[in-house]
């Protein structure tokens, strides 16, 4: 992870490393959380390989909040950004695993407890691997995007209400 201050100077924040359990290949991006704290997913690594949520802290301080793919209904491979609500949850997506094997999307409670709220795969012209960011609006939804399924089988936009 790295910072680019307004004159173009870059500074290393943190390292990813593979060989120490640590999450690896953070494909998507960062959000800000309370007090200057950055939360990101990364696609691999972790307790269980299937990659991580994760905290830094200003000072550089990495903290795994999360490792997917510890039970059999699990997503796997985060690839989007993650939102927070008002509650301090953390909303994301898996481009995989699940109950289908086509991917999730989770919630991430401030206690570090996940929750699946949806699997993609269990009806008919569903999506499946959703791809990037997910949207929250005001009334809680949330919205995105998958890469394949749908009634053409080139993808969908979804929306998942509280």
């Amino acid at each position: 992870m790295f910072e680019l201050s307004s004159t173009g100077v870059e500074t290393v924040l943190y390292s990813f490393n593979k060989q120490s359990g640590d999450g690896y290949l953070p494909y998507s991006g960062v959000v800000f959380g309370k007090k200057g704290t950055l939360y990101g997913t990364t696609f691999y690594g972790g307790v269980h390989g299937q990659g991580t949520v994760f905290e830094l802290s200003p000072t550089g301080v990495e903290q795994l909040l999360y490792s997917f793919g510890g039970r059999s209904s699990d997503g796997i491979n985060p690839y989007g950004s993650v939102v927070f609500d008002k509650k301090g949850n953390l909303y994301g997506s898996t481009i995989a695993g699940g109950l289908y094997g086509q991917g999730t999307v989770f919630e991430l409670s401030p206690a570090g407890e996940e929750k699946i709220l949806y699997t993609f795969g269990s009806q008919a012209s569903d999506g499946a691997s959703p791809v990037g960011g997910l949207v929250l609006d005001t009334a809680g939804n949330l919205y995105g995007v998958t890469a394949y399924g749908g009634a053409y089988g080139f993808g969908t936009i979804f929306e998942i209400t509280p």
